[in-house]
């Protein structure tokens, strides 16, 4: 069923978004998931008590979840659909605000990486990492498009970076800002059909990139395959997870942005549950939930595993939202999730 907005402000008014798709809600009242306690210290984190509930659901692989605390809802991409849609607690329904979000090419031949989920096979195409500069804006991985991307508040698109030194991007995955505008993206091949063997692969390696005041700096190339990033909360650490390696490498952030002194943060290997490293988020005491192995692994700040966060569905990635910052919305395939925390984390 096709329902009409009343736009607000953020909102595109272009032809392309005159509807919005709405989708199926499942408001659950027992809950959708477990937790796993491995430490006490989980208890100062989530309550005994609490429950996982299933928010919202008919998607075919979401991922990029982040809160717009001045607006009240969450945005997540949908990546085989090619769409960012926003799910708003006011009324309990997700729709779309924007079409062709990580591809807007005419012929996709040949885009985006196959994937077999569960016996369904899609094209990694779509819009995945999201985040808000400082201005509010929605800036986004375009995997299709090997472009990272701002959302205008006229519905506008800004190119920030397509190309590092003439090459084109390899495809992107997930990003994160600094308060100072400085901005952190991976780079893996996950958007290429042929991956790392892809014939239209330019560079010949995955990186770490930085953005800052419009110039694109690679920061590392040693990590294979660069997934998840995330800022520890007074920004002076940089983690970066390798879903190859299925390891969670912590840097040392310098004054100018760069990162030095990389470490071992979390180690996965060990553990043959289903599931690689994927999104991570840093709460505000420096705790980190990761997707990872067997549900979304809750880390101390000094990387002892406390616990996880075992779904129904493989978790992608998760944001802190609601006014206070104490839900954990999390993508997990074809739904979102959601859990109630003690610790609070930042919002953009």
């Amino acid at each position: 069923m096709w329902v009409y907005p009343s736009f607000n402000s953020f909102l595109p008014r272009q032809g392309l978004l005159a509807c919005l798709l709405l989708m199926s809600v499942t408001v659950q009242a027992q809950s959708a998931g477990s937790v796993l306690r491995l430490d006490p210290q989980l208890d100062t984190l989530i309550a005994v008590d609490a429950s996982i509930d299933r928010v919202v659901q008919g998607f075919r692989f979401v991922e990029g979840p982040v809160w717009l605390k001045s607006r009240g809802y969450l945005v997540f991409s949908d990546i085989p659909a090619n769409r960012l849609f926003k799910w708003d607690p006011r009324d309990l329904r997700a729709t779309v605000i924007l079409e062709t979000s990580g591809f807007t090419g005419t012929d996709a031949t040949g885009v985006g990486r196959e994937v077999n989920e569960g016996g369904e096979v899609f094209y990694n195409l779509g819009s995945n990492g999201v985040t808000v500069d400082e201005q509010g804006r929605l800036v986004f991985i375009a995997m299709g498009d090997r472009q990272i991307v701002r959302l205008e508040t006229d519905g506008k698109r800004t190119v920030l970076a397509s190309q590092y030194q003439g090459k084109r991007l390899n495809s992107g995955n997930d990003l994160v800002y600094r308060r100072n505008g400085m901005l952190y993206f991976t780079d893996p091949p996950s958007g290429l059909r042929g991956g790392d063997e892809d014939l239209d692969k330019q560079m010949d390696f995955n990186g770490v990139f930085l953005l800052k005041d419009g110039n694109l700096q690679l920061l590392t190339r040693e990590i294979f395959h660069p997934n998840g990033i995330a800022l520890s909360p007074d920004e002076t650490m940089l983690y970066v997870n390798d879903n190859r390696t299925r390891q969670i490498t912590r840097y040392d952030v310098l004054a100018d942005g760069t990162i030095t002194n990389p470490q071992i943060f979390a180690d996965m290997t060990a553990d043959k549950s289903e599931g690689n490293p994927d999104g991570m988020k840093v709460d505000l005491a420096g705790n980190m939930y990761a997707a990872g192995a067997g549900g979304i692994w809750i880390l101390s700040p000094a990387g002892k595993l406390l616990g996880k966060i075992v779904l129904p569905e493989r978790a992608s990635n998760m944001a802190f939202g609601d006014d206070d910052g104490k839900t954990l919305y999390v993508t997990a395939r074809t739904s979102i999730y959601k859990i109630r925390l003690l610790q609070a984390g930042p919002l953009p």
